[in-house]
């Protein structure tokens, strides 16, 4: 990753320099390249049928594909494969088909991939396996909108409940709901298969299956009442189709005892706290201690910058040299007209709360590569913070106060050139958050 441009202090660069390095083997210890590997399993006696869906659609489908080719010289016909990522972020992969879709409101090109998907997964035999290759993204990547619900309508849901603040497991509740492949559904349609195994990369809190890409092959604990709640609560305009997808109980997911999930396997490959702890450990490796607040913080973005501002700025009057952690995703409500991501404007908040103080600096990103935005692979994934920040800014002509209650955290970055900009990494395991003090 290249560092952005900076007229720091010697001693601040080296401390940005060690921001950067952390967060790039907070990203490598999450990758397919990794992980994947020693999680896929031996050919069986029939045909392998292998989907995938998400940010590491693409990389996990490359992996696999030189496995099973190069490892263990599976005929080619023996191999069904299909695979979604976000546009940018697919990968050549021999003998599986890969299809580049919009993330985070999804659009046709995911809507075809899926519904071959589907047809792929109910033509499965008693012989077949179906290998399942899971990651963030997967729910705008994997797209078949329930009933009569149209794409048009699907994306405006989608877009009013990324604006509400709505977190991810609220999300996917409802889009589950609205869904022919989420929530278990794609385990219904394989369910002649061999065995369905499905290996993930988690980007969400606590790692729940039901959460990651919306559950597609897991009994889904959440109800037809949960996401009415949802949309009630966050005041999500719904139209007639989608009202009545979810007033209808033949519409409700597959739950636990489903006898589609008699075969079913589902193993995590990458977690948020493998990402965090390389990171960790890269701190520690330069001197730093590190405080680990964990891979499942949640809330929203100004007000865990305020939060986390406070407490190294306590640990640097206490005279700690430390590197405070920490994952999960944090969600921002928007007011005003700008554009920035959750990261983005946690960075321009702890700017604001440290107000220069000496010796702490900050990065948050996205693991994915990408922090909110426009949905381009070219997104910004995140921003950095020193000493010198908020300075820079103002003799620049930015107030950025004004800029955060406008949620225009990209544009504060990019003139102060401060934004992380890795491009796409084809692996999401969330958010990666780094304050370094002393």
């Amino acid at each position: 990753m290249t560092a952005p441009a900076m007229t720091a202090p010697a001693s601040t660069g080296t401390r940005r320099a060690l921001l950067l390095h952390c967060l790039d083997e907070a990203i490598a210890a999450a990758h397919p390249v990794r992980c994947l590997v020693p999680h896929l399993p031996a050919p069986g006696p029939g045909r392998l049928i292998i989907l995938g869906a998400g940010k590491a659609g693409g990389s996990m489908a490359a992996v696999a594909s030189r496995f099973y080719r190069e490892e263990h010289g599976v005929d080619p016909n023996r191999i069904v494969g299909l695979a979604v990522a976000r546009h940018g972020y697919g990968e050549e992969a021999p003998m599986i088909r890969m299809v580049e879709a919009g993330h985070p409101v999804p659009d046709q090109a995911g809507i075809d991939a899926t519904i071959d998907a589907l047809k792929i997964a109910a033509d499965a035999g008693p012989d077949d396996d179906v290998l399942v290759l899971l990651s963030g993204g997967g729910s705008a990547n994997w797209i078949a909108p329930a009933g009569e619900l149209t794409l048009t309508e699907k994306q405006a849901i989608t877009k009013a409940l990324l604006r509400s603040g709505a977190p991810i497991n609220e999300i996917n509740a409802v889009r589950k709901h609205l869904s022919r492949i989420k929530g278990g559904r794609l385990a219904m349609m394989a369910r002649n298969a061999r065995s369905i195994l499905t290996l993930a990369v988690s980007d969400v809190p606590h790692d729940d299956p039901a959460v990651i890409a919306s559950g597609p092959t897991v009994p889904d604990p959440t109800t037809l009442a949960d996401a009415r709640a949802i949309c009630e609560r966050r005041g999500i305009p719904l139209p007639e189709t989608a009202k009545a997808l979810l007033n209808d109980p033949i519409n409700e997911t597959p739950k636990a005892g489903d006898p589609a999930f008699a075969r079913a396997e589902y193993r995590i490959i990458a977690r948020p706290i493998d990402a965090l702890e390389a990171a960790a450990a890269a701190a520690s490796a330069a001197g730093y201690e590190p405080v680990m607040l964990g891979p499942d913080v949640e809330g929203e973005a100004r007000e865990v910058a305020a939060e986390h501002a406070r407490m190294a700025l306590d640990l640097a009057k206490a005279g700690r040299k430390v590197a405070i952690i920490s994952g999960g995703e944090l969600t921002v409500t928007i007011r005003g007209e700008g554009h920035g991501g959750p990261n983005q404007e946690y960075a321009l908040a702890l700017a604001l709360a440290l107000d220069g103080a000496d010796d702490i600096l900050g990065i948050a990103a996205d693991t994915d590569g990408t922090d909110g935005g426009r949905g381009e692979a070219t997104d910004p994934a995140g921003g950095l913070v020193d000493p010198t920040t908020l300075a820079r800014a103002r003799a620049a002509g930015l107030d950025p106060a004004a800029m955060l209650a406008d949620n225009d955290s990209t544009k504060f970055f990019a003139t102060i050139g401060d934004l992380v900009q890795p491009g796409p990494t084809r692996t999401n395991v969330n958010d990666c958050r780094i304050i370094l003090v002393g």
